[in-house]
């Protein structure tokens, strides 16, 4: 009776880890698709101004549209690598990978998709056992989860100011996509 009763157990601990473990692998499935989906709606935001705009800014206080651009790979690195991943921080001041510097509209571009393409690479392998892990996230307690999707949160905000820069330009933005 105490075998059958351990055996018991065993199953519905490993159901209740199995079910566990696979809302988190939905939960990173359906994130990979919303970013892979947000990179292609950026990459359009980006491509539609013209390169000689590429410096506008709304106010003298406001970043360019190059700058957004730029300060969204920037975020994508310290969220993915730097929090998730524990590598140490990129040193703003002497790092230029991901800064506009003298990068050209393309050269941009391509920084930028490399960013997102290691980010989803870096979120495909991540270790779904550590996103309820917390962290201090600018002095709050946040969950490894919440981190991801303060991340989501953080591309769509600078790519609404470089929505609003095109419309200030004159420029049609790109069709929205959905899902992202």
């Amino acid at each position: 009776m105490k075998h059958k009763s351990s055996h018991t157990m065993l199953l519905l601990f490993s159901l209740m880890a199995s079910s566990l473990f696979g809302q988190n692998n939905v939960f990173i499935k359906d994130y990979l698709e919303r970013l892979e989906n947000s990179k292609k709606y950026l990459i359009l935001v980006a491509e539609s101004m013209p390169s000689e705009k590429y410096n506008y800014q709304a106010t003298p206080e406001s970043m360019s549209f190059a700058e957004n651009l730029m300060h969204i790979g920037w975020a994508m690195d310290w969220h993915s690598q730097t929090l998730l991943g524990e590598r140490e921080e990129r040193d703003w001041e002497t790092d230029t990978e991901l800064k506009v510097g003298n990068k050209s509209k393309e050269e941009m571009i391509a920084t930028i998709k490399n960013t997102f393409d290691v980010t989803l690479k870096f979120i495909e392998q991540f270790d779904v056992g550590k996103l309820d892990e917390e962290l201090d996230y600018f002095g709050l307690n946040r969950t490894k989860r919440q981190i991801l999707l303060l991340l989501a949160d953080h591309i769509t905000h600078h790519r609404g100011q470089m929505l609003v820069y095109l419309r200030l330009n004159g420029i049609v933005p790109p069709r929205y996509v959905l899902y992202q």
